[in-house]
């Protein structure tokens, strides 16, 4: 499973990075996280970080964030 979080760096992009590695940690999974913090990366899938992208499907964008539970309920629906 590949996830991507998009977002320039800002505290909201460091709090979905933090509650995705937590997630496919307590969901037990195999799965390549990978930081984006390019803006043309990042406008390839959205105009509204943070954004969280699971197996290339744009899963949420923009504010306010998910909490960790829908994150968790993101990240299953691609299993």
């Amino acid at each position: 499973m590949e996830i991507k979080v998009l977002g320039p760096g800002c505290i909201n992009c460091e709090k979905m990075e933090e509650m995705t590695k937590k997630a496919v940690k307590e969901l037990g999974i195999d799965a390549k996280i990978e930081k984006v913090t390019d803006i043309k990366e990042i406008m390839k899938y959205t105009m509204s970080t943070p954004g969280l992208v699971v197996n290339g499907k744009l899963k949420h964008s923009g504010r306010p964030l998910p909490n960790p539970e829908k994150v968790k309920e993101l990240i299953k629906s691609e299993i």
